[in-house]
């Protein structure tokens, strides 16, 4: 299996959450997410999961080495989904910190995403 299905990337096991929201920044964590999962920087797994409480979900982010959180706006909502489920070994990374307004009807620009997927693999690296 690729490390863009496994989640192993480097020998660690690191999952992507993206934010699932309205906005454009929703729509640009899940594209960075997408692209990260693309070059074999992890997998994408299941935000929807964990908020769920599904319990097999909850132990295989609570398995990971690593669990990158890419999240819209200031409303921290996959933040809050990790912190409910007691979940600490999480790295955040707020499209909106990056300059990046939230609004609705607009579609992501392929900059932002690239700004987004940047500032990920500098979090990534540092964790």
């Amino acid at each position: 299996m690729s490390s863009c299905c496994s989640g192993k990337t480097g020998g660690k096991t690191v999952l992507l959450y993206a934010c699932s929201g309205g906005a454009n920044v929703a729509e640009i964590a899940d594209r960075a997410a997408r692209e990260l999962a693309a070059e074999g920087r992890g997998t994408m797994f299941c935000l929807a999961g964990l908020g769920a409480g599904i319990e097999t979900m909850v132990q295989t982010a609570r398995d990971a080495d690593l669990n990158v959180v890419l999240e819209g706006c200031p409303m921290d909502c996959a933040k809050k989904i990790f912190d409910r489920a007691g979940l600490t070994n999480y790295v955040q990374v707020k499209v909106t910190d990056l300059g990046i307004e939230k609004t609705k009807c607009v579609r992501a620009a392929d900059s932002e995403v690239a700004r987004v997927v940047a500032k990920a693999k500098e979090v990534m690296a540092k964790a």
